[in-house]
């Protein structure tokens, strides 16, 4: 991985390869973001630029043994721990789908990640071998490069087994860094949190989201704009909605709202009738798309047309919707669109929900 690789996020990059090019690496980093936002492929590219002989000021080479090695994750002091399961499982047993895993999806999340390695009911953790596995790599001299790295994903799931990484962190041996890669702050030891740098992480812009989808993914424009402004700023959810969602849920949205407002039965039930033969995660993201729309419908009521994310079609409609449905309206209809996500992932039955939900939405618009 490499930083022209990763999606946006260019400000932290700079940081990162000053960082290096000033010969201040601290020895403990803690790059800290939510879900998607980028944090996880930075880190890649990161420990690949500290490892590379023939970096520019830009970028790892992408060449060099050091990179060769890099780019497939087996680099020897480049040493990886994540999540496994087991109450003696340790990363090593789990590198062969690990390297696989951040290959073919370099944001996955931690659920994805464990439903690869099979955990079925068992919960994924770091553990006390773990621990003692990774106090034994440090000691060990390099072997090609200038540093070793500790590169741990998700310390979340350490623990109060953290304890026993303490002192390494607070006193490395002799070029070792460690880069921590985490989603919640609030999970993590104090004290290791006091014995990193912090690096924090926004999310992505729909823009590079966008830009990431049409590059990375072969998207269409249109509609890799329609996934951006749904994925809210998390590229892992961008791709699953690109990979899911078998049309654009926009058209489908606003007239199913037309139909409502208008009370007809006879319009309304073929409609019903089209939307229960879709599939279950397009109907859940049907509701999604229409929560976004609500969201930004406020939006629109609140600051005005030039935030609101909403193509020219859908800014019309929200707009009309806007002199008919005030925030008292749009709350319980907000409401409504959880439940049915919710039936939904229960096997509810499509036509009577879908009913259910018109009549009631006709009445919220109406009141």
């Amino acid at each position: 991985m490499r930083f022209s690789e990763v999606i946006g996020q260019d400000k932290i990059a700079n940081q990162l390869r000053h960082m290096v090019q000033s010969d201040r690496l601290p020895h403990a980093l803690l790059l800290l973001g939510p879900e998607g936002s980028g944090h996880l492929p930075m880190a890649l590219a990161f420990a690949q630029y500290i490892l590379c002989s023939e970096r520019t000021n830009e970028e790892a080479c992408g060449h060099c043994p050091n990179c060769q090695k890099s780019g497939r994750y087996v680099h020897p002091d480049w040493h990886f721990s994540f999540p496994t399961i087991g109450t003696n499982g340790t990363s090593d047993r789990f590198l062969t789908e690990w390297r696989e895993a951040i290959t073919s999806q370099p944001y996955l999340n931690a659920n994805q990640w464990l439903q690869r390695i099979g955990t079925e009911n068992q919960q994924g953790n770091i553990t006390k071998e773990e621990c003692v596995q990774i106090v034994r790599k440090l000691s060990l001299k390099t072997f090609e490069g200038d540093y070793k790295i500790l590169f741990m994903w998700m310390p979340e799931y350490l623990g109060k087994e953290g304890n026993r990484l303490l002192k390494m962190i607070e006193e490395p041996p002799d070029q070792t860094v460690f880069i921590l890669v985490a989603e919640n702050q609030d999970l993590i030891l104090n004290t290791i949190l006091s014995r990193c740098q912090l690096v924090a992480f926004p999310p992505l812009s729909d823009a590079h989201i966008e830009e990431g989808l049409v590059r990375q993914q072969g998207i269409d424009p249109d509609r890799a704009q329609a996934v951006a402004q749904l994925a809210n700023g998390n590229f892992n959810e961008a791709i699953s909605l690109s990979g899911e969602i078998e049309s654009d849920h926009a058209q489908q949205f606003l007239d199913w709202l037309r139909h409502c407002y208008r009370g007809n039965g006879a319009t309304l039930v073929p409609w019903v009738e089209t939307f229960s033969r879709l599939g279950r995660e397009n109907q859940k993201h049907f509701f999604r798309y229409g929560l976004h729309f609500l969201r930004e419908l406020l939006a629109l009521q609140l600051t005005g047309a030039a935030h609101v994310r909403l193509r020219p079609d859908e800014l019309d409609t929200a707009q009309k919707l806007s002199a008919v449905l005030s925030y008292e309206r749009i709350k319980p209809i907000v409401s409504l669109f959880n439940d049915c996500i919710f039936f939904i992932e229960r096997n509810a039955n499509q036509k009577v929900m879908m009913l259910d939900s018109s009549i009631r939405l006709h009445r919220f618009m109406k009141q």
